[in-house]
């Protein structure tokens, strides 16, 4: 049983007008979409609602116009891509409350589908302003939020609606929801966490939520030198962020007094330069690197290990690479531990949730995104998920 209400929670919805919150904020190229990932994550629950009979009502931002129209941040500019992706027309509709969104839905049969203009383009959109999200609800029936990467956001869209509406989550989000939970509320353990990416002071408040979590962090990429120099390693030339040594000590403490085993790599791949097969690349122990060479990937005896590790675990959470993976041969530690999760994911032995840009990029590139159990597109929202904060688009939709 979820802890919040889904599409399941419907009853008929035949004639009924549901606004849907979808992420539409697509990477375009002089005015073309160039990626429709996130309108083909929003398909199924559009779909199902249109088969059900209601009418359906997009509502997205698109940029940062930040509380003001802008003609080259219309949500219209996705309009091709929407339509493309759904097998359907669908009408644009240039406001979001008011007469003329009413008049729109007059028009609207059963089973249409509508995309109501950038929400942003109105300053009661990131206000959260009670009154602006009043005057969208007033032309709707019930809202569906099916855009978890605008969750850790609390704006009159994705959380102010939620409280005027009956507010369920889209297939999306739940399936988000889903996987979240399973991964760090009520996750099978032990729980291994696997935190990488170039700066501890970027990932800090991840690290300390946890420690109490999880029963081992591995933490590989820059962030794992600053680690290393706190525990008294000559990390040479290597990223490192030498202010925040004290803060690692702590962390690690903490991850003591919890009882957390930290993973640091013992052996690592260093060059005196950085870039793609440097003549100067070796592999050594940490205690071996030299003052002119910086470490740049997680070595192979370590990765070996880390994999055992993940061989004992029933649950893994992976945000950030383990090296300088869009680097060749830097990328080594990432695939090998990628591949490794990836086959215990297929053989059932493991969950494994991951999420953020680069990591999704990372799994990508290893050829094993897709035998991830789950992979979270949501930069911002999945951090701050794994921060432990409260998302209020998703508390929104809470039973």
């Amino acid at each position: 049983m979820s802890s919040f209400r889904t599409l399941d929670d419907l009853g008929d919805v035949t004639g009924k007008v549901a606004l849907v919150r979808v992420d539409l904020n697509l990477p375009m190229d002089g005015g073309s979409v160039t990626d429709t990932t996130r309108v083909e994550a929003a398909k199924p629950t559009i779909m199902e609602l249109v088969d059900a009979g209601a009418k359906v009502l997009l509502l997205a931002h698109f940029g940062r116009p930040k509380g003001a129209r802008n003609s080259t941040m219309s949500v219209s500019m996705t309009l091709d891509a929407v339509e493309d992706v759904l097998g359907k027309e669908v009408m644009f509709i240039p406001e979001v409350q008011g007469p003329v969104v009413a008049q729109s839905i007059g028009i609207l049969r059963n089973g249409d589908i509508g995309l109501l203009e950038n929400t942003r383009f109105w300053p009661g959109e990131e206000a959260n302003d009670a009154e602006f999200a009043a005057g969208i609800a007033a032309n709707a029936d019930f809202f569906v939020n099916d855009a978890f990467s605008a969750a850790h956001r609390a704006h009159a869209t994705t959380e102010g609606l939620a409280r005027i509406l009956p507010a369920f989550a889209g297939r999306a989000m739940e399936k988000e929801l889903t996987a979240l939970e399973a991964a760090l509320e009520k996750p099978e353990q032990p729980v291994a966490a696997v935190v990488g990416g170039a700066k501890v002071s970027s990932k800090l408040a991840v690290l300390e939520n946890l420690v109490g979590k999880v029963q081992h962090l591995i933490i590989g990429g820059g962030m794992a030198n600053t680690f290393l120099a706190a525990r008294g390693v000559d990390v040479g030339k290597s990223l490192c962020e030498h202010d925040l040594t004290d803060t690692a000590n702590a962390i690690m403490d903490a991850a003591d007094h919890a009882g957390c085993t930290v993973h640091l790599p013992y052996d690592v791949v260093v060059s005196k330069e950085f870039s793609a097969n440097p003549a100067s690349l070796r592999v050594c122990n940490v205690h071996e690197v030299a003052e002119d060479e910086m470490i740049l990937d997680v070595g192979p005896q370590a990765v070996e290990a880390l994999g055992d590790v993940l061989k004992t675990c029933k649950t893994l959470v992976w945000n950030g690479p383990m090296g300088a993976f869009e680097t060749e041969p830097f990328d080594d530690a990432t695939v090998a531990l990628a591949k490794t999760a990836a086959a215990l994911t297929i053989g059932e032995s493991l969950v494994s949730v991951a999420g953020g840009g680069d990591t999704v990029a990372a799994l990508n590139h290893a050829g094993v995104a897709q035998d991830f159990s789950y992979i979270s597109t949501a930069g911002g929202a999945f951090l701050e998920w794994m921060e432990g904060k409260e998302l209020p688009g998703v508390t929104a939709l809470k039973k």
